[in-house]
């Protein structure tokens, strides 16, 4: 039986903690499908992932900034690309090559309507028995929460960033 895991919250450690969970279902032959949205830039874990025959990444073609630097033409290929992503990880599902989901910053594309929330809350309300889905991001909606099996809150304490430290590679991307 698969369930619904959600990684939410201010503190560093949600998409870490869902690649995690993603090396561990690969090395039980479990076939993992990642979705990072609103990622379009090389992060340091792609290198790995992209060596792990079991684990395949769906992203952006394109890496357009931050949303609110983004054109309304910017956001609707953005809105596109989140949702031809989606499809292709609901197909794969569909022919049972796919165990794990992760949609990875799923809550603030949901928020901003950056993808079909209809689908979404279809798979969340509806999942495939077997299939164990995680979530990422801060401050879940309703939808999310309320079908969650699993809800982990990772809080900021402390962070390097307050005091001036610029994102580190390997550590943060």
């Amino acid at each position: 039986m698969g369930l619904i895991h959600v990684y939410c919250g201010d503190g560093k450690g949600k998409t870490t903690c869902a690649l995690g969970l993603a090396l561990r279902a690969a090395g039980a032959e479990m076939n993992v499908v990642i979705i990072q949205f609103l990622k379009g830039s090389d992060t340091s874990e792609l290198l790995s992932l992209r060596n792990i025959p079991q684990i395949c990444v769906l992203r952006n073609t394109q890496d357009y900034g931050f949303v609110n630097s983004m054109t309304p033409q910017q956001l609707e290929e953005v809105k596109q690309m989140h949702n031809s992503n989606l499809e292709n990880a609901l197909s794969l599902i569909e022919t049972g090559k796919c165990d794990l989901l992760i949609l990875d910053e799923l809550t603030y594309v949901y928020d901003m309507k950056l993808i079909d929330t209809e689908k979404i809350n279809e798979l969340i309300q509806n999942k495939p028995e077997k299939l164990e889905l995680v979530i990422t991001g801060r401050n879940p909606s309703s939808v999310i929460m309320d079908n969650a099996d699993y809800i982990t809150e990772m809080k900021a304490i402390r962070h390097p960033f307050d005091k001036g430290v610029c994102a580190r590679k390997g550590i943060e991307f």
